[in-house]
């Protein structure tokens, strides 16, 4: 178990993950009384290791009929769950992902200043399901979809100019696999009600390729977003895609 203040860094991950191969376990659990970035959850994907935070923590004590809790709260800290955009800004999207091919991905978004995301918490993924002001989120795919991003494009802080869609294999699921099948790919484009309003073709997969930029929406001056098509493809998954935007994995 780790006691921290802050995030707990990647590092600590790496640590718990060389000694898990040194002494020849099936497993490694890391438990902390604070929380895990982006960074590590990544490096733990498709690994055998555990990241349980505080609040999982505090969690599990209660599942099992015993007290917790954190720091001098009285009580486990509850929070909030992010403001739905759409409460307050009509300019809600709903981005769905369609592609063919079997292999199971992760579609996650960063919002970005320039080439670079805004902190961890702006990396919006499996593990960190929204921005810390709701502005993007994941959600439910609509019928026909196989993942979905909502954003609040109005929503998104003013030094946001780019909103980065990507996708990646599951190393979990699928651990061999690459992209050589992710073809047809597209983003459908609905308004807050699910109404299609556009289809947005994205460039297909390669061979020997884990993960994959899928395009990105940008802010032009006067407000206006466009998208732009990605492309870049990276053999060495999620991890590696996320540290060119500044994400710590390594």
């Amino acid at each position: 178990m780790k006691r921290y203040r802050n995030t707990v860094p990647p590092s600590a991950v790496r640590d718990l993950f060389g000694t898990v191969q040194g002494a020849g376990a099936n497993k490694g659990v890391l438990v902390t009384t604070s929380k895990f970035g982006p960074g590590s959850y990544t490096f733990a994907n498709g690994k055998p290791l555990t990241l349980i935070s505080g609040t999982e923590l505090v969690d599990l004590l209660h599942q099992h009929g015993l007290r917790g809790r954190l720091g001098g709260a009285p009580e486990a800290e509850v929070r909030p769950a992010p403001e739905d955009p759409a409460a307050s800004s009509d300019d809600v999207n709903l981005l769905g992902m369609v592609w063919r091919g079997s292999v199971a991905l992760d579609v996650c978004a960063l919002v970005c200043e320039g080439g670079r995301v805004l902190g961890d918490e702006w990396f919006v993924f499996y593990n960190n399901p929204a921005t810390p002001d709701g502005s993007v989120a994941m959600v439910a795919a609509a019928p026909g979809d196989r993942a979905a991003v909502r954003v609040g494009f109005d929503a998104l802080p003013a030094r946001a100019d780019r909103l980065v869609l990507v996708a990646a294999v599951d190393p979990e699921v699928n651990p061999d696999a690459d992209l050589r099948g992710f073809t047809e790919a597209g983003i459908r484009l609905r308004d807050g009600s699910g109404g299609e309003l556009d289809r947005l073709d994205v460039s297909d997969g390669r061979a020997g390729e884990t993960a994959l930029v899928l395009g990105s929406f940008r802010r032009r001056a006067g407000g206006d977003w466009d998208f732009v098509i990605g492309g870049k493809g990276y053999a060495g998954g999620l991890g590696e895609l996320v540290g060119d935007f500044g994400i710590q994995v390594r």
